[in-house]
């Protein structure tokens, strides 16, 4: 948003997966709470980390940009499909499960909406889009494996 939310094509697409992700943020600080679940103590530095990748790929063209959205959301995606998984091997009957399933869902289809939005918008003619792609998707999953941890 803040380099490029004044484009007349990408602002408003932009804005509204911004609104996504603030939802999606503020129901799982939400789900923290109530089941007493210590959020990582890398929120800030992944949020800083967050932005400053966004500016930055936004910086050198829209499409990288789009090509940062594609990579970030298809390892998210992918982390939200393992997360189903394991809560899929639990042997719970906790009426909470079958919610925190439904959420997981409705937000792993928002992040491929928003993969699907970088492709159509031009994700893959960036400038070195497999390299981009394969550095910002490793970022991300080593991102996740730290928080998982600390």
């Amino acid at each position: 948003m803040a380099v490029l939310g004044r484009d007349p094509h990408l602002g408003a697409l932009i804005q509204d997966m911004w609104d996504q992700e603030k939802k999606h943020l503020a129901v799982m600080d939400k789900l923290q709470l109530q089941h007493h679940v210590r959020p990582t103590v890398l929120s800030d530095v992944a949020r800083v980390a967050g932005f400053g990748l966004g500016a930055v790929t936004a910086l050198m063209g829209k499409e990288a940009a789009m090509a940062c959205t594609e990579a970030v959301e298809t390892v998210i995606g992918e982390h939200y499909d393992d997360q189903l998984k394991e809560l899929d091997s639990f042997s719970s009957d906790h009426p909470s499960l079958p919610l925190l399933k439904d959420v997981i869902r409705e937000f792993r289809d928002d992040e491929l909406e928003h993969l699907d939005i970088a492709v159509v918008n031009h994700s893959q003619r960036a400038p070195a889009h497999a390299l981009l792609s394969s550095v910002v998707g490793a970022g991300c999953k080593i991102a996740i494996e730290l928080c998982k941890r600390v």
